[in-house]
């Protein structure tokens, strides 16, 4: 008895200090994941990162529109239909980019080339309508979208549904920083991430205009500037974005939303020579720029 009680006592020691040493391996795990989560649930706060794609909500168009006369109808039920389009791809987009992109690439990749997407195709909507009516103002309000909050976070981060704003990355678990990747320059596709090199060029646009009527001279003209300053805002942000995003950063970031930018000003140009002379096409060509070493 008096030797079987020591080993008894052995035993119990052993496994009570066994469990206890799986608690303390619980404790230091859950520690060190508690410290690498941001503190507080506001997603606009440090530079966080989404960890689930959720959805893209935007404003309802069609119940905005005033009366649509019957010669515009066609066109205008063609662009609501390609409004929903655009919602649907950009949000195909946000899923497949989960992984992707520094800080602000939903904002920059996704919810900003949709913003300009749809301030052309509003505009092109305003424009059919005021054919043969008033046409409505206001509309260009209803361009941002924003990401829903069914976009949840996992502990690395939180999903912002506010103002089409994203605090964080698409999930960014290595794609900022890729320092590796290379910048194509040949149609304007990125192999790698923003290396910094080479410049944007876009297709000169005053150059392919025909006679710009008196009338239209002054509009044209701002906006021949406008896309000017478009280039040079694009060529600032791949020097400011140096080091970021993945595969298609350059593509997504900055290419993309430019080209967007550059359809939606050449659209304008055409309309505005459009109202008293014939309506320049074609011109859509000229929107998508490339990048050069």
């Amino acid at each position: 008895m008096s030797r079987a009680l020591p080993k008894y006592n052995q035993r119990r020691v052993a496994v009570i200090g066994g469990a206890a040493a799986v608690v303390l391996s619980g404790a230091v795990i859950a520690g060190s994941a508690l410290a690498g989560t941001p503190s507080g649930s506001d997603g606009a706060t440090g530079a966080r990162t989404l960890a689930a794609a959720g959805t893209i909500t935007c404003p309802d168009v069609a119940s905005r529109l005033p009366a649509v006369p019957a010669s515009a109808k066609a066109e205008v039920d063609r662009n609501l239909a390609l409004l929903q389009t655009q919602i649907q791809e950009a949000d195909k987009r946000l899923r497949d980019t989960v992984g992707q992109g520094g800080p602000n690439f939903v904002d920059n990749a996704i919810l900003g080339p949709l913003k300009d997407k749809r301030v052309a195709t509003v505009n092109r909507i305003a424009t059919a309508i005021g054919r043969t009516a008033a046409k409505p103002t206001g509309l260009d309000a209803l361009a941002p979208c924003t990401l829903n909050a069914g976009g949840k976070a996992n502990g690395a981060g939180n999903a912002n549904a506010g103002a089409g704003s994203s605090a964080g990355g698409n999930a960014n678990a290595g794609g900022n920083a890729d320092a590796g990747g290379n910048a194509n320059a040949g149609a304007g596709s990125a192999a790698g991430g923003n290396s910094g090199a080479g410049t944007i060029t876009c297709p000169d646009v005053a150059s392919q205009l025909p006679a710009v009527p008196a009338s239209a001279k002054a509009e044209v003209d701002r906006n021949l500037a406008l896309l000017q300053t478009q280039i040079q805002e694009a060529d600032k942000r791949l020097r400011d974005t140096v080091g970021q995003g993945g595969p298609n950063f350059v593509d997504n970031a900055i290419l993309g939303p430019l080209k967007d930018k550059r359809a939606s000003t050449i659209d304008r140009i055409a309309i505005s020579i459009g109202r008293t002379s014939a309506k320049p096409t074609g011109l859509d060509s000229l929107a998508a720029c490339t990048l050069t070493k």
